[in-house]
């Protein structure tokens, strides 16, 4: 839910901002600029909750401190390859994918009830899905539309 209202937070401010500096409301750039915000903000939960992201990956994938350092490396990464012009292709492809990889682990995580923030086993489990599924949608659907289609 948190990241949802960074998003959405951001995106209105940016357009207010962007509509002072261009007399013109530029909705792409501030839907990139919200993204790469909230990108940001996600990132940040890598490298403060390790521990309970960790427990998001499955037991068979081995190095999953190194993985979860490396995801949040690469979300920051994205990040600023949107608001990059010649990389905003790019980069937009990259989170596309980059989102939809990460859903496998959003499930299995539900599915063992991972509460990421205290490193437990006391989350909220498959309810959390409908709210999740839902948001990695829009997140695909925005960045494809802010990015892609422009």
């Amino acid at each position: 839910m948190k990241p949802l209202l960074v998003l959405l937070i951001t995106f209105a401010i940016s357009m207010l901002v962007l509509k002072g500096i261009k007399k013109e409301y530029d909705m792409a750039l501030s839907a990139r600029i919200a993204m790469s915000v909230m990108l940001v903000f996600t990132a940040i939960g890598h490298f403060a909750f390790t521990k309970g992201m960790s427990l998001m990956i499955p037991a068979f994938i081995p190095y999953k401190e190194g993985l979860v350092y490396l995801t949040g490396l690469f979300e920051i990464l994205l990040a600023v390859g949107l608001l990059i012009p010649r990389l905003q292709g790019p980069s937009g492809w990259a989170l596309i994918l980059f989102l939809l990889l990460m859903l496998p682990a959003n499930i299995y995580a539900s599915y063992h009830h991972v509460n990421y923030q205290t490193g437990t086993f006391d989350g909220p489990g498959l309810a959390y899905l409908w709210f999740r599924i839902p948001m990695q949608v829009l997140w695909i659907i925005w960045t494809y539309l802010s990015t892609l289609r422009n």
